[in-house]
């Protein structure tokens, strides 16, 4: 899914990072059904531990789910799986492979997003040809125990220096996504905000109005 440059920052309105440990027997496609149903506007699945044969397995399920609603959807970290899958791109994070290299496998339209925690990570994914940056943790998360907080100034410094859609990701819910206003940001990334609510729908058309108002 090749976006331009309005409709990628528009698709980082609501972005949402699956986490199936938190889904208690229901199926991870339902679970991203509900959401997309709900009004999440991109998605990235996220799988640490699942072996290759069962994450491509997923990764095309999801995938499927995603084109019926017609959300971007990325894999994260893993090139292969994205490649494998026909993903509509990749997420890296600074200890994974770099944004160019994603490039080099993945082809001019492919999605590239990089986690970046500071500046210079910023400008160097700017540089290798990112397509969007996450910038995090803003709050504190459970998803994440060892990640530090982001000042709020670096993630607006982050926004207007590098000129890439910025997506603030960590420990963000419909209590505090408001102390996210003025940075400049596109939208926010959430985890269990989402797929920790017994009401996956009504939470993500809740955030996504919230979002909206950034």
């Amino acid at each position: 899914m090749k976006l331009s440059e309005k409709e990628l920052e528009k698709a980082m309105t609501l972005y949402a990072v699956t986490d199936r440990s938190w889904l208690e027997g229901k199926s991870l496609a339902t679970a991203v059904e509900e959401a997309l149903k709900g009004g999440v506007t991109f998605l990235q699945l996220r799988e640490k531990d699942l072996p290759k044969e069962e994450f491509l397995k997923l990764a095309l399920e999801i995938k499927g789910v995603c084109k019926r609603y017609n959300v971007p959807f990325v894999i994260n970290d893993d090139v292969d799986i994205a490649l494998k899958s026909g993903a509509d791109g990749v997420h890296v994070g600074q200890d994974d492979m770099a944004a160019l290299k994603a490039r080099e496998i993945l082809g001019k339209d492919a999605i590239i997003g990089v986690s970046v925690h500071n500046l210079k990570e910023a400008e160097k994914a700017f540089s290798d040809g990112a397509d969007y940056l996450g910038v995090g943790a803003v709050f504190s998360t459970s998803t994440k125990k060892d990640a530090e907080n982001v000042p709020f100034e670096t993630l607006r410094e982050i926004c207007q220096k590098t000129g890439l859609p910025v997506v603030a990701i960590g420990g963000i819910n419909s209590g505090n996504i408001e102390k996210l206003k003025g940075s400049g940001i596109k939208g926010v990334a959430v985890v269990s905000a989402i797929f920790a609510s017994k009401d996956i729908e009504g939470a993500s058309s809740q955030l996504l109005g919230l979002a909206k108002e950034l």
